[in-house]
């Protein structure tokens, strides 16, 4: 089975939902609304023999509606091909259907993805922060979080607990030299603090080089 006819198959079983199969060098996309998400897991699972979810992934799409996008990489051992599927969420109700149900790996991929985005995931066995810690009130792999971080309470479990701070990056590989392409040229995204975002997003050509 070719992943262009699983995705046929998929919309023919579960109809409205589901939108037509987009191939870009290749690869397969499907596009499924959040409420037909499990349902199509396991269809292509239990029938199309995609066996193996590779990968569950957030995506900020900062500055587009809707913000935030859920991508599922599916895999089938049988017939040695690959397909995706994507949930888009806006960032007012940000929460899928767990699909933890279908593929077990689906847990810890799906807590990364809560713990950096603040994607929700419903039914999820143990939703709780896998590399940050509980109650750190960010998301760090957001658009519009600044590279030198933000300011946070430590919890009063770690050593010498206190808070922590933003730590500029002069010197790093973000900074640009005389002559150099600046900052927000070559990475638009990243800022040292939250004071020169914002100084930047008002300013954008202030101080940069020609």
């Amino acid at each position: 089975m070719t992943p262009q006819a699983a995705a046929q198959q998929l919309k023919e079983q579960l109809g409205e939902g589901v939108g037509e199969a987009a191939e870009f060098r290749g690869e397969v996309t499907v596009v499924v609304g959040r409420e037909k998400i499990a349902a199509a897991c396991r269809y292509l699972k239990d029938t199309c023999g995609f066996d193996m979810l590779t990968d569950l992934s957030g995506v900020d799409n900062y500055g587009e509606e809707p913000r935030f996008t859920v991508a599922y990489h599916l895999y089938s051992l049988t017939h040695l091909c690959s397909l995706r599927l994507k949930v888009h969420l806006s960032e007012e109700d940000l929460l899928v259907d767990s699909v933890t149900g279908v593929w077990r790996t689906a847990d810890w991929h799906e807590r990364e993805a809560y713990d950096m985005f603040g994607i929700r995931f419903a039914g999820h066995p143990n939703l709780k922060r896998i590399l940050m810690w509980e109650g750190y009130p960010h998301h760090p792999l957001r658009k519009d979080f600044p590279l030198a971080g933000l300011p946070a309470e430590l919890p009063a479990t770690a050593d010498g607990a206190g808070r922590v701070e933003t730590a500029a990056m002069l010197g790093g590989p973000f900074f640009s030299g005389p002559g150099q392409r600046g900052t927000v040229a070559r990475e638009p995204r990243q800022y040292d603090t939250p004071a020169e975002q914002a100084e930047k997003l008002a300013h954008p050509n202030k101080g940069e080089a020609v």
